[in-house]
């Protein structure tokens, strides 16, 4: 297994919003969230989600395997040492083989070079196996926050770098 991380460009938005979604959309099935219901889940992204986020100057990167776009991830400077970690997808045919954790190493040394501490993230805390997955990875929760326009509660979690 050799994944590596391509800078994202313009032309590689509608590429990568396919991935975003259809990994994303399992959970999204899951739970029953909707574009009705939760029009901002990554499984339901567009290309116009993704130009904003270039255009906010976030550092978004397309995770290869032989050419093969398979994953992504975002990240964003949120105040002094903090950046958020957004958007971490992996097909599902790509899954449990160890690349969310190379994901997630990549993103802690991005930050690290970009003088950041501490990394955030923001998840559905009823997605238990993904909350487990990420505490297992040494996140832990900061704050449940419920927002009346969402059919889901939103943790947020954190882990120094």
């Amino acid at each position: 297994m050799y994944i590596d991380f391509k800078k994202v460009e313009p032309e590689m938005f509608d590429e990568c919003a396919e991935v975003i979604r259809n990994s994303f959309i399992t959970v999204a099935n899951d739970l029953m969230l909707t574009k009705e219901n939760a029009a901002t889940n990554p499984a339901f992204i567009d290309t116009t989600a993704l130009r904003k986020m270039y255009d906010q100057q976030l550092d978004m990167f397309a995770v290869t395997e032989d050419k093969v776009t398979v994953g992504f991830v975002a990240i964003e400077k949120a105040a002094d040492d903090t950046f958020y970690m957004e958007k971490l997808a992996v097909l599902p045919a790509f899954r449990h083989k160890g690349y969310g954790r190379e994901i997630i190493d990549f993103v802690f040394e991005c930050v690290r070079r970009s003088g950041g501490k501490r990394i955030s993230i923001g998840i559905i805390n009823e997605n238990e196996v993904l909350k487990n997955w990420y505490m297992n990875y040494g996140f832990v929760e900061t704050e449940i926050k419920v927002f009346k326009h969402l059919p889901f509660t939103v943790c947020l979690m954190a882990r120094d770098v």
